[in-house]
């Protein structure tokens, strides 16, 4: 039989005007708080330019005249303009941070959400430190432009059409001389940020890999200690580190420029307004405090043009972050339950694989064509060498993937007919790499079943022969369990793990290497804890150890793939096949 072809993942484009307008759109989820916002910032802004202009009234008719009584009460009014205006923005700032707290709250929440409905083979694929990444370096960059910088811009981009309006009031033809510099100031910006979005993405992603290093050497200290592998490590990170740097200083150098190239233009712009004004005075009237107030303006005009330059840099290093989070919410999760689906309260555990085929990768199968029949509480043993496809067998059972061909049915019922949730329900995982939550142990062997009583964990602990050590910890049940419980012995996490799945209660069990690096006393009670575990129940072992899987009632011998052999213990030593070899090289490797 040919194996299925499986396509290839597509790469999504990305588009930084899309994002930005995304992540407005997650601003725009508190409409009224804006349409007072935008209040308080026209109100801000026209204080600030009604402060300026006032120069020309009292330029031109009272400091000229010499009216110090008219000049006191301009004065007044003028303070009380700087006051409307400084309680307007202290405003407006509050409000504006409410609202960028609230959006960053929400994409993370939205990231956090898509992450638990994500299939198992996309975390199969990460680094853990690059995906922590998402929510510390680059929420961080998205929180900072959403509660820092959005104020700014808004502040700024509205200033200045504000200010080309009173520009354009006192003087057309000098308004007009102004903007010749413009175009250059709209230009040069934009060439550096076309050359410097990449960069900042580069960064981003680069962050991301060093972060996911540096979890999984930190993580793995033991294993880098025990073989003297700190410079090896070390070279490592410094190849990752430099990598950062190279792409960081690419897109530092870049955004850099933004500044002095600013800088130059707005003071060309200065030194010709100040000509040109200074001919509109001498040969075409324009009034001296005109000129000032538009030289005021033209000053004022250059720090939100700077502002908006330097807000639009980093906005860059944001939209670099935001894709990268946008691109995890627009993974697609796991397939939804069809409308048809049903759902069990209990499964006898009679299960039925009719050729299925599995890959991973596009014609590169690792399960070929296979079949089986197993019976109400049997146990089924899978041996074999590594990388023959036993864990990839057990994946098939929870739908962590899903095959491409094939059917397995329990009960009768196809997989893919039941609901995901209830099918998960009707089994428990049993583990190497046992993982415990911060928490006590009671809610962390509860974790198998949220609303178990206290009464059923204990008796879930008492039969999986975890409830004598936990008594001896030094608040019991209560006892605070952080940093993946690393306070207990890998044996005694073992056994949380075991009375975690004996509370939930599965009809099906999975147990992939449950014993392995386990010290032998450990191993004898926790055998013990998974032998009643199994009782009346349909398990699968995958067992490093084959003398642990001696009593199960059928072994099954995989070899790239496929069932090259199955029968019991004793039945399968008198085949002198794969399993006899398997089995008499482990026997001479313990003597």
């Amino acid at each position: 039989m040919a194996h299925p072809k499986i396509g290839p993942a597509q790469e999504k484009p990305k588009d930084g005007k899309k994002t930005f307008a995304r992540l407005m759109l997650y601003v725009a989820e508190n409409r009224r708080l804006l349409v007072f916002i935008t209040f308080l910032v026209i109100v801000n802004i026209l204080s600030g330019l009604l402060s300026s202009y006032m120069m020309r009234p009292i330029i031109n008719d009272y400091i000229i005249p010499g009216n110090l009584s008219g000049l006191a009460f301009m004065l007044l009014i003028l303070l009380g303009i700087y006051i409307v205006g400084i309680v307007a923005t202290n405003i407006e700032y509050r409000l504006l941070n409410v609202i960028g707290q609230k959006t960053a709250t929400r994409i993370r929440t939205d990231l956090f959400q898509k992450m638990q409905h994500l299939p198992v083979s996309y975390f199969d694929t990460k680094q853990y430190g690059d995906l922590m990444s998402l929510y510390t370096n680059d929420m961080d960059k998205v929180s900072e432009v959403l509660t820092d910088n959005l104020a700014d811009f808004i502040t700024a981009a509205l200033t200045l059409v504000g200010i080309l309006a009173f520009m354009i009031y006192i003087s057309p033809l000098l308004t007009l001389i102004s903007l010749i510099t413009l175009p250059l100031m709209a230009i040069f910006p934009m060439m550096i940020v076309k050359r410097s979005k990449s960069y900042f993405k580069a960064q981003q992603d680069s962050i991301g890999e060093l972060n996911g290093f540096i979890e999984e050497k930190m993580s793995g200290q033991k294993v880098v200690k025990v073989f003297g592998a700190e410079k090896r490590v070390e070279a490592d990170f410094e190849k990752l580190n430099d990598n950062l740097q190279k792409k960081a200083f690419k897109a530092q150098l870049f955004s850099g420029m933004m500044m002095p190239v600013m800088q130059s233009l707005i003071t060309l712009n200065f030194v010709i307004v100040t000509i040109a004004g200074a001919l509109l005075a001498i040969f075409r009237g324009l009034d001296v405090g005109g000129l000032a107030t538009f030289i005021q303006f033209t000053r004022q005009w250059s720090y939100p043009m700077t502002q908006l330059a330097t807000l639009y840099n980093n906005l860059q290093s944001a939209i670099a972050g935001a894709e990268r989070i946008f691109g995890v919410i627009d993974e697609v999760p796991e397939s939804a339950d069809e409308k048809s689906s049903v759902a069990m309260d209990r499964a006898c555990g009679h299960i039925e694989m009719k050729d299925v085929w599995f890959g991973y990768l596009p014609h590169k199968p690792v399960l070929k064509g296979v079949s089986l029949s197993v019976n109400k509480g049997e146990k089924i043993a899978l041996v074999g060498k590594t990388g023959a496809g036993k864990t990839t067998f057990l994946n098939m059972f929870p739908r962590f993937y899903d095959f491409q061909a094939g059917e397995i049915s329990i009960d009768g019922v196809p997989l893919k007919d039941l609901k995901r949730n209830n099918l998960r329900e009707l089994q428990a995982i049993v583990l190497q790499d046992t993982h415990l939550f911060t928490g006590t142990v009671f809610e962390n062997i509860r974790f198998g079943r949220l609303d178990a009583t206290d009464e059923e964990v204990i008796a879930a602990a008492k039969l999986t022969s975890a409830h004598s050590f936990i008594k001896r910890l030094p608040q019991g049940y209560n006892t605070m369990l952080e940093n993946d419980g690393t306070n207990l012995s890998q044996g005694q996490r073992q056994l949380l793990n075991i009375a975690r799945s004996a509370v939930s209660n599965p009809s099906i069990l999975l147990l992939d290497e449950a014993t392995s690096n386990i010290d032998t006393r450990s191993e004898i009670l926790i055998q013990e804890g998974l032998d009643k575990l199994m009782e009346g129940r349909t398990s699968f072992i995958i067992a490093h150890r084959l003398s642990t899987v001696k009593n199960a009632d059928k072994i099954l011998v995989i070899d790239d793939g496929q069932i090259v052999e199955s029968g019991t213990h004793h039945e399968l030593l008198s085949l002198h096949g794969k399993y006899y070899t398997l089995y008499e090289n482990q026997f001479e490797e313990e003597i």
